[in-house]
């Protein structure tokens, strides 16, 4: 079995670009609305179980999240990975009804967060967390985040009580990041209670299906509701094989256009490109959750070698095995190394 080790002796640095962390208050305040019984079936269902649990697993996760120390270095360096972009973990505060409540605990976490990177400058990096529900502030956050916390990017855990980020409320936040060059990472989350039918009941609802279907769903309507006509300097970063997207472009494209032409929905209308364009133009899209080779060349294929990025999804998903997987990917070194290391570098500026 091959040893990991960080340093880039294999040629590349292991940049981890989906990493997850969160604070003791956050994790208090979402399991206080699973117990009064206001969280959304998906959050009910997913932190009903992670925030209560005694199992191996939620016990280990639950450690995991909230250590920014040398507990997840130590895991860094045992699985090889050089760096790691942090971001607060899903549903952030975007659950939570009571705003002064989430707009001072994702400032906090913010703070943490920054204080976690200072620590550790070679080896942290973050993503700030923000208040969708106050978009003005949130817009604020992020350009504290970026101009004096040095954050390199921004989480959103996809729908904010059901709304997604094309609404015209959210468009200070799409501001900011085109403005400030700030990717968006769009995150999943269980699918809202207007989406969510019986998932639940199948065991559907989290990151076996839901959480892809959701934020899949999310993505689409960014790129088929003219946001990048408006920003065509946003950049959309996605997880989990860019959610499933690259698989699906030629059919979701084809009938795009046909639904254009139809005349049929209000919303749809003519866009300045294809939507293999924006894939190609405005999207990245990473493996966290999907260490699968083939997805990965998919992905690139698709999208271009520049524009695809390797993630772990540490706590939830931490297995060593799968870098010595992909270390050993049939694929050219330089696009090798652009997939562990530099498309990471070059859009996260880091």
């Amino acid at each position: 079995m091959t040893d990991l080790k960080t340093g880039g002796s294999q040629g590349y640095l292991r940049i981890a670009t989906e990493e997850a962390w969160a604070t003791q208050e956050q994790l208090d305040a979402i399991v206080r609305l699973v117990r009064e019984g206001r969280a959304d079936k998906g959050t009910q269902s997913l932190w009903g179980f992670y925030g209560t649990s005694p199992s191996e697993r939620t016990t280990f996760i639950r450690e995991r999240l909230l250590d920014i120390g040398p507990l997840r270095i130590q895991a860094m360096d045992e699985s090889g990975i050089d760096k790691a972009v942090l971001a607060l973990t899903s549903p952030g505060v975007q659950t939570l009804f009571d705003l002064d409540e989430a707009r001072g605990i994702a400032s906090r976490s913010n703070d943490q967060l920054a204080a976690a990177c200072e620590r550790y400058p070679d080896r942290f990096h973050g993503m700030t967390a923000i208040c969708p529900q106050d978009a003005d502030w949130s817009a604020a956050e992020l350009r504290r985040g970026k101009e004096e916390l040095g954050m390199v990017g921004v989480q959103v855990n996809s729908h904010t009580h059901g709304h997604y980020l094309d609404e015209p409320q959210f468009d200070p936040i799409l501001r900011a990041c085109a403005d400030m060059d700030i990717p968006l990472y769009i995150h999943p989350q269980g699918p809202p209670d207007a989406m969510i039918g019986g998932m639940v009941e199948a065991g559907l609802e989290g990151a076996i299906f839901g959480f892809a279907m959701e934020t899949s769903y999310h993505a689409l309507r960014l790129l088929t509701g003219g946001v990048f006509d408006r920003y065509p300097g946003l950049k959309l970063v996605l997880g989990h094989g860019c959610e499933g997207l690259p698989f699906w472009i030629d059919r979701f494209d084809y009938m795009h256009q046909a639904g254009i032409r139809s005349g049929r929905y209000e919303r749809m209308k003519p866009q300045r490109h294809s939507l293999h364009h924006y894939l190609r133009t405005n999207v990245w899209g990473t493996n966290s959750g999907l260490p699968s080779p083939a997805s990965i060349r998919l992905m690139m294929e698709v999208m271009g070698e520049d524009r695809v990025l390797y993630a772990m999804d540490y706590p939830y998903q931490f297995v060593t095995d799968e870098v010595r997987l992909l270390d050993a990917m049939d694929m050219a070194p330089a696009a090798k190394r652009k997939f562990f290391q530099t498309n990471a570098e070059a859009l996260f500026g880091i």
